[in-house]
């Protein structure tokens, strides 16, 4: 067996594998604080398993945020949506566009006739 041979088998072992966890348990405090910090879910391996349990931690903290919705007063400001956990091989959500003072007046203008 050659060496690529040796490192595609361990690239390719699962994360809960003995060898990753073994991997892992070596490094040093300073090495686990700069690749949690550098951390890229979307770029890893998940299983079957990963993906139905980020499906369900999504619902549950869709849930959260619907039940805090609706038992908070009108005039208090609303939580904020929860981000969905980020899965591999897709990019990050991009934060929707609030709209300006000025294009809502154009928009209001728009919609009340002011086109014609």
């Amino acid at each position: 067996m050659t060496w690529r041979r040796l490192r595609v088998l361990i690239q390719h072992l699962p994360s809960e594998s003995a060898t990753w966890t073994a991997l892992r348990n070596g490094l040093s405090d300073e090495e686990l604080a700069e690749q949690s910090e550098k951390g890229e879910p979307e770029k890893g391996r998940w299983s079957q398993s990963d993906h139905l349990l980020a499906v369900i931690a999504d619902r549950v903290a869709r849930l959260e945020y619907v039940l805090l919705s609706v038992n908070t007063e009108k005039k208090s400001q609303r939580p904020t949506a929860p981000e969905p956990i980020r899965r591999p091989g897709a990019r990050a959500v991009k934060a929707k566009q609030q709209m300006s003072d000025l294009q809502a007046n154009t928009l209001f203008e728009l919609l009340n006739g002011g086109a014609a």
